[in-house]
């Protein structure tokens, strides 16, 4: 016996999903450029921070 797992049609949205604006009930179609990019300040940053927190465990470790 094989049941139909959406029990209702369609057109039965969640509640919160019927109060959005239309703009935001529809998915965006195609692709969406990304609004920020990876800078090189941004890589140091992280290593910066990688490399503090493997010291600071090495230390605790040790």
């Amino acid at each position: 016996m094989r049941r139909a797992l959406v029990v209702t049609d369609e057109s039965a949205r969640h509640p919160f999903r019927a109060t959005l604006p239309p703009f935001l009930r529809e998915p965006v179609q195609g692709k969406v450029a990304p609004t920020w990019h990876l800078s090189l300040q941004d890589v140091k940053d992280f290593l910066l921070a990688y490399c503090a927190c493997f010291i600071a465990v090495s230390v605790f470790i040790w």
